[in-house]
């Protein structure tokens, strides 16, 4: 395991900016992470984990060590003729554990094609798109201690999922390093083409409707709305979609009637935040190298050679004013470094 010293973060994060790391090192097995703890030279040291790099900001060069994670492996074991557990290891590209399932006819992360990142990411952020979100076909992960280096199972309960949200973000943020993740996919698979955009893809495509056909509607809608990463530095939605109850929303629904929406759950109504951008006039606005998508509002770019720094600051500005214009405060999808 080779220790690399000052290295440019460029080509491990989606926007691309060009921090530095002061140590960085690319482990693929657990006891090359406990070594690296219990050295003198690293174990007080900032550390940060790093997956594919597709939901991270860095504002700043990082004065510790950066650990790309890089554990593989793809298995599955047959629960019953109509259920499959799909296991893999936290560094496997995301897409290419969806692409496999569907190529096996095994349903249930068709609808999550083509997010970027890694697999040991994913449950952090409990990351969904087209109705679907990883909670739904999550059955476990492994997770490896990092204050006793002992491995520890996640059940679903466990990880108290929420939109976009994890325990992972919040009792046990920097406690856990995920090592693993298992889904629970359908053999005779049930799709899910509850989400308006993705039945009309459907409809227009006039395709039978299958695995393959619901993958590849979600990935043509994605490429149409979503810079392509390795040509335009972004890391997909910045914001979340905020969530309001239903007495908030009828007082905005009387002042902006067009306004869109869809029920979460619990009686709480979610509201497009590419809508309420797009309200307040930033969509395709540019401010040097860090700017506003022309398609997509909810997507902050990097043109070249913006900072972190830039893009967060448009991203501050762009929440101000959503919040002055509708009096919702929008919060970050990324994590700010």
């Amino acid at each position: 395991m080779q220790i690399l010293n000052n290295v440019s973060l460029k080509p491990f994060n989606t926007f691309g900016i060009d921090a530095k790391a002061s140590f960085f090192v690319v482990p693929d097995h657990a006891q090359q992470i406990h070594d690296l703890f219990k050295n003198p030279k690293f174990n007080n040291l900032p550390k940060l984990i790093l997956g594919g790099g597709s939901n991270i900001l860095f504002q700043k060069d990082f004065e510790g060590l950066v650990l790309k994670i890089n554990f593989q492996g793809l298995t599955h074991t047959f629960i019953n003729s109509n259920q499959v557990i799909v296991t893999a290891g936290a560094g496997e590209n995301w897409d290419g554990l969806v692409q496999f399932c569907v190529n096996n006819n095994w349903g249930g992360l068709e609808n999550l094609s083509l997010i970027p990142g890694s697999v040991g990411a994913a449950p952090i952020q409990n990351i969904g798109a087209y109705g679907v979100e990883l909670k739904d076909v999550f059955s476990h992960l492994d997770a490896l201690d990092l204050q006793t280096f002992e491995t520890r199972r996640f059940s679903h309960e466990d990880c108290n999922f929420a939109y976009r949200n994890s325990v992972f973000k919040n009792a046990m943020k920097n406690r856990f390093l995920i090592t693993s993740v298992s889904f629970i996919l359908n053999t005779k698979p049930l799709l899910n083409l509850s989400y308006p955009a993705l039945l009309d893809e459907m409809n227009k495509s006039a395709v039978e409707t299958s695995l393959r056909s619901v993958a590849d509607a979600v990935i043509r809608i994605r490429r149409k709305k979503l810079p392509d990463p390795e040509y335009l530095g972004n890391a997909g939605s910045f914001f979340k979609n905020p969530v309001i109850d239903i007495a908030k929303f009828e007082q905005l629904k009387a002042e902006h009637p067009l306004i869109p929406s869809f029920f979460h759950h619990d009686g709480l109504i979610k509201i497009p935040a590419a809508w309420l951008i797009e309200q307040c006039g930033w969509k395709g606005k540019r401010f040097g190298d860090a700017g506003v998508h022309a398609h997509q509002p909810l997507v902050l770019v990097n043109y070249g050679r913006a900072t972190g720094l830039e893009i967060l600051e448009l991203a501050w500005r762009i929440r101000d004013s959503v919040f002055n214009r509708f009096n919702i405060l929008l919060e970050a999808e990324m994590n700010i470094i």
